[in-house]
């Protein structure tokens, strides 16, 4: 780890009026880090040479490039924090930055407090873990539907939230699929009408369509409320079938949805010939080291969500992986891939 130091604010810590700026501070910092076997750069505003206890040591440091000073009238605080974006630094300071928070997000993970004992010795304080990206998971899975739509495949994007409850999917589901049939069976009408005008093989037709509708409803619900969908999904499914005079109630399926809010739900009504089996496409997510952890948590839920979208019934393979070029919180690349079909014998 590259470590950068604060130098003017280690030399003055638990400085008092008359006073001066201590090396032995910096000093003892470096060897710390030394110690740990990490790089350091110590980075100085331009007046602590006059403010320091020991200026021809300090003198030489700087000559030799030991400790590295800001041009007179720069802002060091801003170099310094600069210079850790770019490197994928730490700073040991016990300076928040407050001026500089609009710029630079979530600086006290990029902080190392410390504190210095009565005998001189330095200690390091905790690194403050990232904050979480907000809506990474929503954003990978973005990233994965579009990915989809490019290869052709439709998915279900569309993001309404409705209030949640068994009464209210089914009450949802009817008014989609009334109106579902009422526009299937204008379209067939008016396709027959141009080829064959008989009245009694359009109400042959109308009637067909009225009563059997083979649909899978995936039912996309936030984690909170999956086993109370999936307990009433039956009455639901029954509800359905014997309000919309169907000759088969509608299969159900349930699905975490990652877009979907506590006590919300939406909606993906597909043919029963149009689900997949198998989901077309498994998905590899490359993250950064920070996020890592939490998606490869989350992965179940990430490919319920797809599943869900793209309307098939066994989830894609969801892998996750490190890697070093994506360094920040909150970035990733996502790639689909062709599942791997074993060979029959």
């Amino acid at each position: 780890m590259k470590i950068i130091i604060d130098g003017s604010n280690v030399a003055n810590y638990g400085k008092i009026e008359g006073s001066k700026a201590k090396l032995s501070y910096i000093l003892q910092a470096i060897k710390k880090i030394k110690e740990d076997e990490n790089e350091f750069i110590v980075i100085a505003d331009a007046s602590l040479k006059h403010e320091i206890d020991e200026k021809e040591k300090y003198k030489e440091l700087l000559e030799n490039k030991v400790i590295k000073e800001v041009d007179s009238g720069n802002d060091a605080d801003h170099f310094i924090l600069k210079l850790a974006e770019k490197n994928n630094g730490k700073i040991l300071s016990n300076d928040y930055f407050r001026d500089f928070s609009s710029e630079f997000k979530d600086i006290n993970a990029m902080r190392i407090s410390f504190s210095f004992d009565d005998e001189g010795e330095i200690s390091f304080g905790r690194l403050k873990k990232p904050k979480r990206v907000k809506n990474i998971l929503q954003n990978i899975c973005n990233d994965i539907l579009n990915e989809i739509d490019k290869k052709k495949y439709i998915a279900y994007n569309k993001k309404n939230e409705i209030d949640f409850s068994p009464l209210h999917i089914a009450k949802e589901a009817i008014l989609r699929l009334d109106k579902s049939n009422k526009d299937d069976i204008s379209s067939k009408i008016e396709n027959l009408f141009s080829k064959i005008p008989l009245f009694d093989k359009i109400n042959e037709l109308a009637s067909e369509v009225e009563n059997s509708a083979p649909y899978i409803i995936f039912v996309l619900v936030h984690p909170k409320n999956y086993k109370d969908a999936v307990k009433n999904a039956g009455n639901i499914s029954v509800t359905i079938g014997d309000r919309l005079k169907l000759s088969k109630n509608p299969l159900i399926a349930v699905r975490n949805d990652l877009y979907m809010k506590p006590n919300k739900f939406d909606l993906n009504i597909i043919y029963a010939d149009e689900v997949e089996e198998e989901s077309p496409y498994d998905v590899e997510i490359r993250i950064n080291s920070n996020d890592e952890s939490f998606i490869k948590k989350s992965s179940r839920n990430i490919a319920s969500t797809i599943a869900g979208r793209i309307g098939s019934w066994k989830f894609p393979i969801v892998s996750v992986k490190n890697d070093i070029f994506l360094e920040k919180p909150g970035e990733f690349e996502v790639e689909l891939q062709e599942p791997i079909k074993l060979k029959e014998n």
